[in-house]
C-alpha cells in the first residue's frame, strides 16, 4: 500500500476540487489551465549586535541600542552577540525580550565563544560548562539556535598574526588534529542534552581553528549526529572558494551570517557575489535567516541600512 503523505493528500483533495469544477462534457486540457506557480517566501534578514559594536564602538555597545537601530532600519531580527552584553542576569534578559517584541522584531540568534581544542581536560570542562550557561541564557530570551565554535590551537600570537596567516595555525607540540577532534566532539555532545531540553539548535560556524575547513565542520556535525548540532555558515570565513565550500554545509545551515566589508575590512575584504549565494542557498532550501555581520571599517550608522538594502537586493533577484 503506498503510504500517504500530508503533501499527497492535500494535493489530492484539490485535484478532486478542481476537476469537479469542469462541466460534463467539456472539452477543456490542461493545456487551457493557467499555469500555477509556487509563491516566493521572503528572505528575513537579521543583524548581529557584533555590526554595531565591532569591540571599539562603546556608544553602540548596548543591545537596546542594537535593537532598537534594527527595528528602525528595517531588520526583521537581532542576533546577539553574548560577548557583548554587559548583564545577563535574568531581569535583564526578559527586558530585551520584550524590547524585541515591542519592536516588532525576532530575536534570531545567539553567538557565543567557546573552545575545546586543549589538552587540559579542566580547561575543555570550563568551556563545556560555559556552553551549557550559554544555551540556558538563549532559552530565557527565546532564541532558537546559537552559534558555536571548536576553538583553535592558540599557536598565533594573537588574532592579528592568525589573519596575516590566513587563519592557519599549527597544532601543539605532542598532539594532532585527530586529538582536537575528539575533545570538540566529546565536548559539544555533552551539551547536547540541555540543547534538546531548551530547544536550542547548536550551529557548528566555520569559524577558525578546527572549524576553518568545510570538511572540519561536517567532520564533527557527522560523527556527533543529533538533530540538535547542525552549521552555521559564515560567507566571510571562507578566504578561498567561498562558494563551493559553503554549499558543503549548506543542507544542514540554521543560520547564515553575511559579512560585508564598506570601507574595507578589518582584517580582509571579500568580494562576496551575494546573488550566487542567494541562490545556492535557495537551491538547498534554505529559509531561515540571513543576519548581516557588518565588518567593515564605514560608520555603522551609514553602512549597516547600505548592507541591508544590498542584501535586499541580491536575495530578491535570486
Amino acid at each position: 500500500m503506498k503510504h500517504l503523505t500530508r503533501r499527497s493528500a492535500v494535493s489530492s483533495v484539490i485535484a478532486g476540487v478542481a476537476a469537479s469544477a469542469i462541466p460534463f462534457g467539456s472539452s477543456a486540457s490542461a493545456a487551457d489551465e493557467p499555469k500555477k506557480t509556487e509563491p516566493k517566501r521572503r528572505t528575513r534578514f537579521a543583524v548581529s549586535s557584533y555590526s554595531f559594536w565591532q569591540f571599539k564602538n562603546e556608544d553602540l555597545r548596548p543591545i537596546e541600542t542594537c535593537i532598537d537601530l534594527a527595528a528602525e532600519w528595517g531588520f526583521d531580527g537581532v542576533e546577539l552577540l553574548e560577548m557583548q552584553m554587559v548583564n545577563k542576569d535574568n531581569a535583564t534578559l526578559q527586558k530585551l525580550k520584550q524590547r524585541a517584541f515591542v519592536n516588532g522584531m525576532d530575536l534570531s540568534g545567539f553567538s557565543t565563544h567557546q573552545g575545546w581544542v586543549n589538552p587540559d581536560a579542566d580547561v575543555r570542562n570550563k568551556n563545556t560548562q560555559k556552553t551549557i550557561n550559554s544555551i540556558e541564557i538563549a532559552y530565557k530570551l527565546g532564541i532558537p539556535t546559537m552559534r558555536v565554535n571548536t576553538g583553535r590551537w592558540g599557536t598565533s600570537g594573537n588574532f592579528d598574526e592568525l589573519m596575516a596567516n590566513r587563519g592557519i595555525e599549527p597544532t601543539l607540540e605532542g598532539y594532532t588534529e585527530d586529538d582536537g577532534f575528539k575533545w570538540v566532539i566529546d565536548g559539544l555532545t555533552e551539551c547536547l542534552p540541555t540543547a534538546e531540553k531548551c530547544g536550542v539548535t547548536l550551529g557548528l560556524e566555520n569559524h577558525w581553528g578546527l572549524g576553518r575547513t568545510p570538511e572540519g565542520v561536517m567532520k564533527i556535525v557527522r560523527a556527533i549526529d543529533s538533530p540538535w548540532l547542525k552549521t552555521t555558515l559564515d560567507t566571510g570565513n571562507f578566504l578561498e572558494d567561498p562558494y563551493d565550500r559553503l554549499e558543503l554545509m549548506a543542507d544542514d545551515a540554521v543560520l547564515v551570517q553575511a559579512k560585508t566589508y564598506y570601507g574595507g575590512g578589518m582584517w580582509y575584504t571579500l568580494d562576496l557575489d551575494y546573488p550566487r549565494i542567494a541562490r545556492l542557498l535557495n537551491k538547498h532550501s534554505y529559509n531561515g535567516y540571513v543576519s548581516l555581520e557588518f565588518e567593515g571599517k564605514e560608520n555603522p550608522k551609514t553602512a549597516i541600512p547600505k548592507s541591508l538594502k544590498m542584501l535586499q537586493a541580491a536575495f530578491e533577484a535570486a
